[in-house]
């Protein structure tokens, strides 16, 4: 089996969009065979300023795939473009 790719997702404490956004992640994350790496941006002054009214984001990479709301799309064609190039 491949290594699990990381997915990243920046999020606060107390936000439902971002408890939304990681249950989705992980209903998934065992087929798409990632790990889910959380990070209160509340936690740290730059990715508060850089993501304040922006949470959840997912980002993989390095790169944002989305933010707000799950797309399940945009996520799997993230990870298949990576695998693609690989």
């Amino acid at each position: 089996m491949s290594e699990k790719k990381r997915i990243t997702l920046y999020h606060r404490i107390g936000c439902h969009l971002c408890e939304q956004m990681a249950a989705s992640l992980y209903a998934l994350r065992k087929e798409l065979n990632v790990e889910v790496e959380l990070i209160d941006i509340d936690k740290d002054d730059e990715l508060r300023k850089r993501y304040d009214v922006d949470v959840p984001v997912v980002a993989y990479r390095d790169e944002v795939i989305f933010y707000h709301f799950f797309d399940e799309e945009q996520l799997r064609n993230a990870l298949q473009a990576t695998s693609d190039g690989e």
